[in-house]
């Protein structure tokens, strides 16, 4: 029997492909552009070795001093993520009301988030901190209009439970904290809502249909889901607010970071070293929350990236 190669005729050899002479593509404005970044870099790490306006040694004092590291635990620190605990929370409720089908709701989360949107931060901090001046009384829980009604009834006394001196509670760190929460949570609330709007309705309804109620479905079906989509403008959000909570010089926090390296500069007359030193606080406070937003866009964005998925060993495969 006739072979295949026997049978087919012979090609010629002009007809043969030849052999490719592959010229790679040459990229010459990536090397100039690697020489012009080398050389800057040269230029900046010469500028920061030798010009004396650093005072790299007066920097490290600046920033080992007691009063500084307190300022950055917590005026910087302990206040952002109280800040943004109030954000998150305050904003996911007011996203579910704005989603709401009930007019009242969602005209109030629109109404607070169109307020808190436009005042300036700082604008809002110095505003808190004389807010005392509408409560001289101080500011009280209990029945609402409860002396009208004990004065209707003929009683004495008063309906209060708790009664709060206003001149504390809008000073120091707690009005950063309300201030900077509420603004805070007005941006979140988009966030939110953008995320619950990215969650298909179905799954929604198919939740409801099994029996779960509406908090439920939004706790276990919807809410997990709007996280891939929540977490990288949150973690965006979680660093504007450390670096803002800087403003809290309008309240005035004085046991905050910046206020304190302000004060030392002041004291020894040298202005831009304590930049420096605040600069490299901020600097390592962000490299550290941009790791930990990584891993958290990493977590809830399983089974959405673009990475194709490992092909299955065939049957009988051995293990490395």
């Amino acid at each position: 029997m006739a072979t295949d190669t026997e049978t087919r005729p012979a090609q010629p050899d002009a007809e043969r492909p030849g052999a490719i002479d592959a010229v790679p593509v040459r990229h010459p404005g990536r090397w100039v552009a690697i020489v012009v970044i080398a050389v800057l870099v040269a230029m900046l790490v010469h500028l920061l070795v030798t010009n004396k306006a650093f005072d790299w040694r007066f920097v490290f004092q600046a920033m080992n001093q007691q009063p500084v590291i307190n300022g950055f635990i917590k005026g910087t620190l302990l206040v952002t993520v109280l800040s943004m605990i109030v954000g998150v929370a305050g904003g996911v409720l007011l996203a579910v009301m704005r989603l709401s089908d009930n007019p009242i709701l969602a005209g109030v989360s629109w109404a607070f988030t169109w307020f808190f949107r436009s005042v300036p931060r700082y604008l809002l901090l110095f505003t808190m901190g004389t807010l005392g001046v509408l409560f001289p009384q101080g500011i009280s829980f209990g029945v609402p209009f409860d002396w009208k009604l004990i004065d209707w009834l003929g009683l004495s006394g008063d309906w209060r439970f708790l009664n709060l001196d206003a001149n504390q509670v809008f000073t120091g760190l707690a009005a950063g904290v309300i201030g900077l929460g509420l603004s805070e949570a007005a941006y979140m609330a988009e966030i939110a809502r953008a995320g619950i709007m990215s969650v298909d309705k179905g799954q929604a309804e198919a939740a409801e249909a099994l029996g779960m109620s509406s908090g439920k479905v939004m706790r276990r079906v919807v809410l997990p889901q709007a996280m891939r989509v929540i977490v990288p403008p949150t973690g965006n959000e979680t660093i504007a607010m450390l670096k803002d909570t800087s403003l809290l010089l309008a309240v005035p926090v004085i046991g905050e970071l910046f206020y304190q390296l302000q004060s030392i500069g002041s004291t020894y007359y040298k202005t831009f070293p304590i930049a420096v030193a605040a600069t490299l606080y901020y600097l390592a406070a962000t490299s550290v929350l941009m790791i930990g937003q990584y891993f958290l866009e990493r977590h809830f964005g399983r089974g959405f990236g673009t990475n194709a998925p490992r092909a299955a060993r065939p049957a009988g495969a051995g293990g490395a």
